[in-house]
């Protein structure tokens, strides 16, 4: 992997792109709105409603840099392969100490979501994970301890 390069699925560049689109068309126009409005209630200095808006300028701005830094060093990667783990593929585990399944989404960090049960390439899990085949035995250090699973299937995404 190139130095900075960034590992994406389909749909974590589509949601980035989206991002970018709706930042520099919608959220651009909306800020500049609203620092037109609070530039007229004069006084500067003292013009929460500007600094504001300002603040929020500087943030958007800072986040476009970000994307387009990150779209501008991404690649695609939407495992079609079941044999071995990778980027994009779906994961079926057995927590062996506990006996429970669990299914996640190997992605890019920039698209990790614990919530969506989507972990990244780059954590501990995913880690372990890459290159794996469907009965081998994955251990993860975790702040409990070692967490050991049994990997029982690979979906390929799409």
């Amino acid at each position: 992997m190139a130095q900075n390069e960034i590992i994406l699925t389909p749909e974590g560049l589509k949601k980035l792109e989206d991002e970018l689109e709706e930042l520099k068309t919608v959220k651009r126009s909306e800020l500049a709105h609203r620092l037109k409005v609070a530039i007229s209630y004069g006084d500067l200095k003292e013009n929460s409603e500007y600094h504001s808006a300002k603040d929020d300028q500087a943030f958007m701005e800072t986040r476009i840099a970000q994307l387009e830094k990150m779209l501008k060093t991404a690649r695609v990667s939407n495992s079609k392969d079941t044999t071995k783990v990778g980027v994009g593929s779906i994961v079926v585990l057995n927590d062996i100490e506990v006996s429970e399944k669990i299914e996640y989404r190997l992605v890019g960090p920039a698209e990790a979501d614990v919530f969506e049960n989507k972990i990244s390439y780059e954590s501990p899990m995913g880690q372990a994970l890459m290159g794996k085949s469907v009965g081998d035995v994955i251990s993860v250090d975790a702040p409990i301890g070692v967490i050991k699973y049994e990997l029982l299937e690979i979906k390929a995404n799409g």
